[in-house]
């Protein structure tokens, strides 16, 4: 086997080397601090804002670990929706591909749960992404054998626990591992309440919070609001989408027809945009997800169901159409555009007293100041100096 080997370097760069193939990238803070720990073995519960790389630390030092037996499941990785869990596969797989030993597979639903057990009887992965709800399936019906797991992961650990169902789900699955194993969880959001839960899980582990909330939001994001009426959202909406320059954009709405209307609309208006909601099969939500990361469409109206974890690298912009349920979600949404430091722009329609109540928190608690967007805001504050993206269509007016 040919074994990755990390090394971090006196400038912060992590230089990876499967033999004679190797890779350097700049390394951020957290992973400056967790990725030595966690190579050797260290639980982990990690706090970092959105961008950061908090994928690469359990991949990396998971993959450092693993020493691949057939028939041998050594990592499991849960997060809570099938579109990230199948981010994190692709993840595995682009720092594995010199790893031609290592097998990787994904399992969620919405897919014949056959297909999967079949994949584990002829083919079994040594690491193994996917939702509670199929993992615990396949582990109760014994496809999936966790006796060998040395590596128990959770993403957006603070939704998976808060949820009370999917925490017993995870438990479950946790209760069936062995107790001498590492476990490492990550989410930009981790209050103060979900930490002790987190911790039960755990022996002595490395602890990275950031109990400063105003050091969470992505210092290249510039924030803005709008204020209007229900009936004012789509002509400004238009408007934005003319006026501004931008590689790609999320626009996040409050529901699954909200997300169709607008798409449709979007659509007829002659925008390249695209909708992901959760009713859609799972094989359309993901063929979706790849047409836009791909950059097919420069446009995506969504729910929150990508609203935390999802990483597109080209989204500079995201619209709250709608406005999020809390301060937690609107961190997690705008989290999306300017992530590893570079530019973005965040803005967000205010209609209703509610409304404004939400964005009075989201300052509050982060200590931002949002302004009201200006007539004519600066390309350069929210877009990285390159090749202008300005959306050049055939007009049709809104409805």
């Amino acid at each position: 086997m040919v074994k990755l080997s990390i090394n971090m370097d006196s400038e912060g760069s992590i230089l990876t080397h499967w033999g004679a193939a190797p890779i350097l990238f700049g390394s951020t803070s957290v992973q400056h601090e967790c990725i030595p720990q966690a190579i050797l073995g260290m639980d982990v519960i990690c706090q970092a804002k959105s961008g950061m790389g908090k994928t690469a630390v359990f991949v990396l030092s998971s993959l450092q670990q693993i020493d691949p037996v057939a028939g041998h499941v050594a990592a499991l990785v849960l997060c809570h929706t099938r579109e990230l869990a199948y981010q994190i596969c692709n993840e595995f797989e682009r720092f594995s591909k010199y790893l031609s030993e290592l097998k990787v597979a994904v399992f969620y639903g919405g897919v014949h749960i056959k297909k999967h057990k079949d994949l584990l009887k002829n083919d079994c992965p040594h690491i193994v992404v996917g939702t509670p709800g199929r993992i615990l399936a396949l582990a109760r019906d014994k496809d999936l054998s966790l006796k060998n797991v040395r590596h128990f992961i959770l993403d957006e650990c603070d939704k998976m626990l808060e949820s009370l169902d999917m925490r017993r789900d995870v438990q479950e699955i946790f209760k069936m591992t062995p107790h001498d194993k590492q476990v490492m969880m990550f989410s930009a959001t981790l209050s103060k309440e979900i930490r002790p839960i987190c911790k039960k899980f755990m022996q002595d582990p490395m602890e990275i919070y950031v109990d400063d909330e105003a050091k969470l939001t992505l210092h290249g994001l510039v924030q803005h609001y709008i204020k209007l009426t229900e009936a004012e959202k789509n002509r400004k909406l238009n408007d934005l989408l003319d006026a501004l320059d931008f590689n790609q954009v999320v626009i996040f709405v409050k529901s699954v027809s909200r997300a169709a209307e607008l798409n449709k609309l979007l659509c007829e208006c002659n925008f390249p945009a695209i909708s992901i909601h959760s009713g859609m099969t799972q094989e359309e939500r993901l063929t979706r997800y790849k047409n836009f990361k791909e950059g097919h469409k420069r446009i995506l109206v969504a729910t929150d169901l990508v609203g935390r974890g999802i990483d597109i690298e080209r989204v500079n912009i995201v619209i709250n159409y709608d406005m999020p349920d809390s301060a937690d979600t609107y961190l997690h949404r705008v989290g999306r555009a300017g992530r590893f430091g570079t530019k973005g722009l965040a803005i967000t329609f205010v209609s209703s007293a509610s409304d404004s109540d939400v964005l009075n928190q989201v300052q509050e608690r982060f200590e931002v100041d949002i302004k009201e967007l200006p007539e004519q805001i600066d390309t350069s504050t929210y877009r990285t100096a390159e090749t202008p993206h300005r959306l050049f269509r055939k007009r049709r007016a809104p409805r």
